[in-house]
Protein backbone atom coordinates (compact mmCIF):
# COMPACT_ATOMS: atom_id res chain seq x y z
CA UNK A 1 0.00 0.00 0.00
CA UNK A 2 1.07 3.76 0.26
CA UNK A 3 3.40 4.66 2.37
CA UNK A 4 3.41 8.35 3.77
CA UNK A 5 6.57 11.09 3.97
CA UNK A 6 7.11 13.93 6.18
CA UNK A 7 4.28 15.85 6.82
CA UNK A 8 6.14 19.40 6.98
CA UNK A 9 5.23 20.14 3.33
CA UNK A 10 1.49 18.50 3.09
CA UNK A 11 -0.94 21.05 2.01
CA UNK A 12 -4.14 20.61 3.24
CA UNK A 13 -5.89 19.17 0.62
CA UNK A 14 -5.51 17.66 -3.17
CA UNK A 15 -7.73 17.47 -5.35
CA UNK A 16 -7.48 15.51 -8.82
CA UNK A 17 -9.66 16.38 -11.41
CA UNK A 18 -9.91 12.99 -14.40
CA UNK A 19 -9.38 9.80 -13.06
CA UNK A 20 -7.74 8.45 -16.48
CA UNK A 21 -4.35 7.32 -16.35
CA UNK A 22 -2.71 10.79 -15.60
CA UNK A 23 -4.90 11.86 -12.82
CA UNK A 24 -5.04 8.47 -11.03
CA UNK A 25 -0.83 8.21 -11.11
CA UNK A 26 -1.03 11.79 -9.32
CA UNK A 27 -4.21 10.90 -7.01
CA UNK A 28 -1.43 8.29 -5.77
CA UNK A 29 1.74 9.51 -5.41
CA UNK A 30 0.40 12.27 -3.72
CA UNK A 31 -1.36 10.42 -1.23
CA UNK A 32 1.44 8.14 -1.10
CA UNK A 33 3.12 11.84 0.02
CA UNK A 34 1.16 12.24 2.65
CA UNK A 35 -1.57 14.28 1.31
CA UNK A 36 -5.41 14.61 2.11
CA UNK A 37 -6.74 13.21 -1.61
CA UNK A 38 -9.38 13.50 -3.69
CA UNK A 39 -10.06 12.40 -7.33
CA UNK A 40 -13.19 13.54 -9.59
CA UNK A 41 -13.65 11.95 -12.76
CA UNK A 42 -16.57 13.07 -15.07
CA UNK A 43 -17.33 9.30 -16.68
CA UNK A 44 -18.30 6.59 -14.95
CA UNK A 45 -16.47 3.67 -13.32
CA UNK A 46 -15.89 1.36 -16.35
CA UNK A 47 -13.48 4.72 -17.54
CA UNK A 48 -15.04 3.65 -21.58
CA UNK A 49 -15.37 7.96 -22.20
CA UNK A 50 -11.97 8.15 -20.97
CA UNK A 51 -8.81 8.25 -23.38
CA UNK A 52 -6.94 5.45 -21.47
CA UNK A 53 -9.87 3.13 -22.28
CA UNK A 54 -8.40 3.30 -26.04
CA UNK A 55 -5.00 3.07 -25.27
CA UNK A 56 -2.05 0.35 -26.15
CA UNK A 57 -0.68 0.35 -22.60
CA UNK A 58 3.29 -0.11 -24.12
CA UNK A 59 5.56 1.04 -21.76
CA UNK A 60 8.81 1.49 -24.29
CA UNK A 61 10.58 4.03 -23.64
CA UNK A 62 13.57 3.19 -26.00
CA UNK A 63 11.09 1.96 -29.25
CA UNK A 64 9.59 5.61 -28.19
CA UNK A 65 13.30 6.99 -28.80
CA UNK A 66 13.16 6.70 -32.50
CA UNK A 67 10.54 9.33 -33.20
CA UNK A 68 10.06 11.01 -29.51
CA UNK A 69 12.76 13.52 -28.20
CA UNK A 70 14.84 12.81 -25.49
CA UNK A 71 12.87 13.80 -22.54
CA UNK A 72 10.15 11.38 -23.16
CA UNK A 73 12.98 8.57 -22.78
CA UNK A 74 14.31 10.45 -19.71
CA UNK A 75 10.85 10.50 -17.81
CA UNK A 76 9.97 6.80 -19.27
CA UNK A 77 12.66 5.06 -18.06
CA UNK A 78 11.76 6.35 -14.48
CA UNK A 79 8.15 5.16 -15.30
CA UNK A 80 9.47 1.85 -15.47
CA UNK A 81 10.47 1.89 -11.81
CA UNK A 82 7.55 3.28 -10.62
CA UNK A 83 5.19 1.18 -12.46
CA UNK A 84 6.95 -1.99 -11.09
CA UNK A 85 6.94 -0.40 -7.46
CA UNK A 86 3.20 0.05 -7.68
CA UNK A 87 2.40 -3.18 -9.50
CA UNK A 88 5.12 -5.32 -9.36
CA UNK A 89 3.18 -7.83 -11.60
CA UNK A 90 3.69 -5.35 -14.18
CA UNK A 91 4.91 -7.50 -17.21
CA UNK A 92 8.44 -6.59 -18.36
CA UNK A 93 8.71 -9.25 -20.71
CA UNK A 94 10.39 -6.48 -23.43
CA UNK A 95 9.39 -5.33 -26.96
CA UNK A 96 10.08 -7.23 -30.17
CA UNK A 97 10.44 -4.90 -33.51
CA UNK A 98 10.68 -6.76 -36.86
CA UNK A 99 9.67 -6.56 -40.68
CA UNK A 100 9.84 -7.72 -43.36
CA UNK A 101 12.60 -8.48 -45.95
CA UNK A 102 11.15 -5.77 -48.40
CA UNK A 103 11.33 -3.30 -45.47
CA UNK A 104 14.50 -3.42 -44.88
CA UNK A 105 15.61 -0.03 -45.04
CA UNK A 106 12.59 1.48 -42.82
CA UNK A 107 13.69 -1.27 -40.26
CA UNK A 108 17.65 0.34 -40.55
CA UNK A 109 16.38 3.58 -39.88
CA UNK A 110 14.10 2.12 -36.82
CA UNK A 111 17.52 0.45 -35.64
CA UNK A 112 19.76 3.57 -36.20
CA UNK A 113 16.98 6.12 -34.37
CA UNK A 114 15.65 3.80 -31.46
CA UNK A 115 18.31 3.05 -28.73
CA UNK A 116 18.24 0.06 -25.61
CA UNK A 117 17.79 -2.61 -27.76
CA UNK A 118 19.92 -5.94 -29.21
CA UNK A 119 19.84 -7.18 -32.79
CA UNK A 120 18.49 -10.90 -33.20
CA UNK A 121 18.36 -13.26 -35.87
CA UNK A 122 15.66 -16.01 -37.07
CA UNK A 123 16.31 -18.17 -34.19
CA UNK A 124 16.31 -16.00 -31.26
CA UNK A 125 12.95 -14.38 -32.40
CA UNK A 126 11.52 -17.81 -33.08
CA UNK A 127 12.69 -19.04 -29.12
CA UNK A 128 11.49 -15.33 -27.72
CA UNK A 129 7.94 -15.96 -29.55
CA UNK A 130 7.80 -19.30 -31.08
CA UNK A 131 4.92 -18.03 -33.24
CA UNK A 132 6.69 -16.12 -34.98
CA UNK A 133 9.06 -18.51 -35.95
CA UNK A 134 10.26 -18.92 -39.09
CA UNK A 135 8.40 -15.73 -40.25
CA UNK A 136 11.11 -13.04 -40.06
CA UNK A 137 15.01 -13.12 -40.38
CA UNK A 138 15.89 -10.28 -38.06
CA UNK A 139 14.54 -8.12 -34.94
CA UNK A 140 15.51 -5.54 -32.75
CA UNK A 141 14.71 -7.11 -28.82
CA UNK A 142 14.02 -4.26 -26.27
CA UNK A 143 14.73 -6.25 -23.04
CA UNK A 144 13.51 -3.52 -20.32
CA UNK A 145 10.83 -2.65 -21.89
CA UNK A 146 7.35 -3.51 -20.33
CA UNK A 147 3.57 -3.04 -20.81
CA UNK A 148 -0.18 -3.05 -19.59
CA UNK A 149 -3.96 -3.39 -20.41
CA UNK A 150 -5.38 0.18 -19.41
CA UNK A 151 -8.65 -2.00 -19.08
CA UNK A 152 -6.96 -3.74 -16.39
CA UNK A 153 -4.43 -1.80 -14.76
CA UNK A 154 -6.57 1.61 -14.31
CA UNK A 155 -9.43 -0.86 -12.08
CA UNK A 156 -6.51 -1.94 -10.23
CA UNK A 157 -4.68 1.18 -9.46
CA UNK A 158 -8.29 2.86 -8.33
CA UNK A 159 -8.58 -0.22 -5.88
CA UNK A 160 -5.33 0.46 -4.64
CA UNK A 161 -6.38 4.35 -4.02
CA UNK A 162 -9.51 3.33 -2.46
CA UNK A 163 -7.85 0.84 0.32
CA UNK A 164 -5.49 3.95 1.39
CA UNK A 165 -9.14 6.51 2.03
CA UNK A 166 -8.92 7.99 -1.13
CA UNK A 167 -12.64 8.82 -1.90
CA UNK A 168 -12.85 8.44 -6.35
CA UNK A 169 -16.12 10.67 -7.44
CA UNK A 170 -17.49 8.95 -11.10
CA UNK A 171 -19.97 10.86 -12.57
CA UNK A 172 -18.50 14.24 -11.37
CA UNK A 173 -17.89 17.31 -13.74
CA UNK A 174 -16.26 18.91 -11.40
CA UNK A 175 -14.23 22.23 -12.60
CA UNK A 176 -11.11 23.11 -10.86
CA UNK A 177 -12.47 26.89 -10.19
CA UNK A 178 -15.18 25.34 -8.29
CA UNK A 179 -12.52 23.50 -5.85
CA UNK A 180 -11.00 24.68 -2.81
CA UNK A 181 -7.30 24.08 -1.94
CA UNK A 182 -4.79 22.90 -4.49
CA UNK A 183 -6.23 21.51 -7.75
CA UNK A 184 -4.59 19.06 -10.21
CA UNK A 185 -6.24 19.34 -13.53
CA UNK A 186 -5.83 16.40 -15.18
CA UNK A 187 -8.74 16.43 -17.93
CA UNK A 188 -6.70 15.94 -21.33
CA UNK A 189 -8.61 16.89 -24.02
CA UNK A 190 -11.61 18.64 -22.37
CA UNK A 191 -9.21 20.89 -20.29
CA UNK A 192 -9.20 22.99 -23.53
CA UNK A 193 -10.93 25.84 -21.64
CA UNK A 194 -8.11 27.21 -20.01
CA UNK A 195 -5.05 25.24 -22.46
CA UNK A 196 -6.45 26.45 -26.01
CA UNK A 197 -2.92 24.95 -27.46
CA UNK A 198 -4.34 21.91 -26.74
CA UNK A 199 -5.40 19.71 -30.07
CA UNK A 200 -6.89 15.63 -29.97
CA UNK A 201 -4.20 13.51 -32.03
CA UNK A 202 -6.98 10.44 -32.66
CA UNK A 203 -6.00 7.10 -32.10
CA UNK A 204 -7.44 4.23 -33.46
CA UNK A 205 -7.35 0.44 -31.94
CA UNK A 206 -9.02 -2.88 -32.74
CA UNK A 207 -9.40 -5.71 -30.13
CA UNK A 208 -9.54 -9.11 -31.44
CA UNK A 209 -9.22 -12.66 -29.60
CA UNK A 210 -7.54 -15.80 -31.17
CA UNK A 211 -6.43 -19.01 -29.86
CA UNK A 212 -4.80 -19.84 -32.77
CA UNK A 213 -1.37 -17.96 -31.82
CA UNK A 214 0.30 -16.26 -28.45
CA UNK A 215 2.21 -13.56 -27.76
CA UNK A 216 4.97 -13.23 -24.71
CA UNK A 217 5.25 -9.58 -25.50
CA UNK A 218 4.29 -6.49 -27.64
CA UNK A 219 5.52 -6.95 -31.32
CA UNK A 220 5.69 -3.87 -33.43
CA UNK A 221 6.00 -4.06 -37.39
CA UNK A 222 7.75 -1.56 -39.18
CA UNK A 223 6.15 -0.72 -42.49
CA UNK A 224 6.60 2.02 -44.77
CA UNK A 225 3.14 2.84 -45.00
CA UNK A 226 1.05 1.30 -41.86
CA UNK A 227 3.56 0.52 -39.29
CA UNK A 228 1.61 -1.49 -36.34
CA UNK A 229 1.95 -2.82 -33.11
CA UNK A 230 0.56 -5.69 -31.78
CA UNK A 231 0.21 -6.30 -27.42
CA UNK A 232 -0.89 -9.29 -25.77
CA UNK A 233 -4.17 -9.33 -23.57
CA UNK A 234 -5.88 -11.82 -21.49
CA UNK A 235 -7.68 -14.69 -22.54
CA UNK A 236 -6.29 -14.34 -25.85
CA UNK A 237 -7.03 -11.39 -27.08
CA UNK A 238 -4.56 -9.08 -29.08
CA UNK A 239 -4.61 -5.32 -29.21
CA UNK A 240 -3.62 -3.98 -32.68
CA UNK A 241 -3.06 0.08 -33.51
CA UNK A 242 -0.99 1.81 -35.30
CA UNK A 243 -2.73 5.48 -36.05
CA UNK A 244 -1.91 8.75 -34.88
CA UNK A 245 -4.24 11.06 -36.81
CA UNK A 246 -4.35 14.55 -36.92
CA UNK A 247 -8.28 14.49 -36.74
CA UNK A 248 -10.58 14.81 -33.80
CA UNK A 249 -13.12 12.71 -34.97
CA UNK A 250 -13.44 9.52 -32.66
CA UNK A 251 -14.69 7.36 -35.12
CA UNK A 252 -13.10 4.24 -37.18
CA UNK A 253 -12.86 4.95 -40.56
CA UNK A 254 -13.20 2.38 -42.74
CA UNK A 255 -9.49 2.69 -44.18
CA UNK A 256 -7.84 2.75 -40.53
CA UNK A 257 -9.47 -1.01 -39.92
CA UNK A 258 -8.41 -2.42 -43.17
CA UNK A 259 -5.09 -1.32 -42.94
CA UNK A 260 -5.05 -2.71 -39.28
CA UNK A 261 -6.70 -5.82 -40.22
CA UNK A 262 -4.07 -5.96 -43.03
CA UNK A 263 -1.19 -5.34 -40.97
CA UNK A 264 -1.79 -7.94 -38.01
CA UNK A 265 -1.85 -10.55 -40.76
CA UNK A 266 1.21 -10.09 -42.32
CA UNK A 267 2.57 -10.18 -38.81
CA UNK A 268 1.18 -14.18 -39.01
CA UNK A 269 -1.77 -14.95 -40.66
CA UNK A 270 -3.83 -16.66 -37.68
CA UNK A 271 -4.76 -13.17 -37.27
CA UNK A 272 -6.99 -13.27 -40.27
CA UNK A 273 -9.39 -15.62 -38.46
CA UNK A 274 -9.53 -13.74 -35.39
CA UNK A 275 -12.76 -12.36 -33.82
CA UNK A 276 -12.88 -8.94 -33.73
CA UNK A 277 -14.23 -7.79 -30.10
CA UNK A 278 -13.65 -4.42 -29.82
CA UNK A 279 -12.40 -1.46 -31.78
CA UNK A 280 -12.66 2.38 -31.68
CA UNK A 281 -10.52 5.86 -31.20
CA UNK A 282 -9.42 7.84 -28.20
CA UNK A 283 -8.41 11.49 -28.38
CA UNK A 284 -4.68 11.91 -27.19
CA UNK A 285 -3.93 15.23 -25.94
CA UNK A 286 -1.26 17.22 -26.76
CA UNK A 287 0.67 20.43 -27.15
CA UNK A 288 2.07 21.88 -30.55
CA UNK A 289 5.98 20.47 -29.44
CA UNK A 290 4.08 16.54 -28.61
CA UNK A 291 5.99 17.21 -25.15
CA UNK A 292 4.02 17.29 -21.97
CA UNK A 293 3.98 20.24 -19.55
CA UNK A 294 3.55 20.81 -16.27
CA UNK A 295 1.53 24.20 -15.92
CA UNK A 296 1.22 26.10 -12.10
CA UNK A 297 -0.92 28.61 -11.69
CA UNK A 298 -1.69 29.62 -8.19
CA UNK A 299 -4.11 26.92 -6.41
CA UNK A 300 -4.06 24.90 -9.70
CA UNK A 301 -1.84 22.96 -11.28
CA UNK A 302 -2.24 21.26 -14.84
CA UNK A 303 -0.67 18.15 -16.07
CA UNK A 304 -1.55 17.72 -19.65
CA UNK A 305 -0.18 16.98 -23.22
CA UNK A 306 1.02 13.22 -22.53
CA UNK A 307 0.50 12.58 -26.10
CA UNK A 308 0.51 8.77 -27.61
CA UNK A 309 2.90 8.34 -23.92
CA UNK A 310 -0.43 8.38 -21.29
CA UNK A 311 1.16 5.51 -19.72
CA UNK A 312 4.18 5.98 -20.13
CA UNK A 313 4.68 9.50 -19.08
CA UNK A 314 1.90 9.33 -16.24
CA UNK A 315 4.23 7.87 -13.11
CA UNK A 316 6.91 10.33 -13.77
CA UNK A 317 4.91 13.43 -14.24
CA UNK A 318 2.86 12.62 -11.40
CA UNK A 319 6.59 12.00 -9.35
CA UNK A 320 7.68 15.66 -11.00
CA UNK A 321 4.49 17.17 -9.57
CA UNK A 322 4.88 16.06 -5.99
CA UNK A 323 7.96 16.92 -5.60
CA UNK A 324 7.57 20.75 -6.41
CA UNK A 325 4.87 20.92 -4.57
CA UNK A 326 6.55 19.72 -1.39
CA UNK A 327 9.71 22.09 -2.33
CA UNK A 328 12.10 19.22 -3.29
CA UNK A 329 12.77 20.14 -6.61
CA UNK A 330 11.60 21.38 -10.13
CA UNK A 331 12.07 20.09 -13.22
CA UNK A 332 12.21 22.82 -15.25
CA UNK A 333 12.11 20.37 -18.70
CA UNK A 334 8.87 20.35 -17.95
CA UNK A 335 6.90 22.50 -15.17
CA UNK A 336 5.90 25.81 -16.43
CA UNK A 337 5.04 28.27 -13.62
CA UNK A 338 2.36 31.01 -15.25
Amino acid sequence: MLQHMDRARVPASISVIGAGIAGTWQALLFAKAGCKVSLYERSDASMTQATSHWAGGMLAPFCESEAAEPLITRLGLRSLDLWRDALPQTPFNGSLVVAHARDRADFERFARLASGHKRIGAAEIAELEPDLGGRFNDGLFFAQEGHVDPRQVLPALHAVLRSSGVPIEFKSAAAPRDIDGLVIDCRGIAARDDCPELRGVKGEIILIETPEIALSRPVRLIHPRWSLYVVPRAGNRFLIGATSIECEDEGVSLRSALELMSAAYAVHPAFGEARIVDFGAGLRPAFPDNLPRIVVDDSRITVNGLYRHGFLLAPALAEVTVAHVMGGRTDNEVVRCS
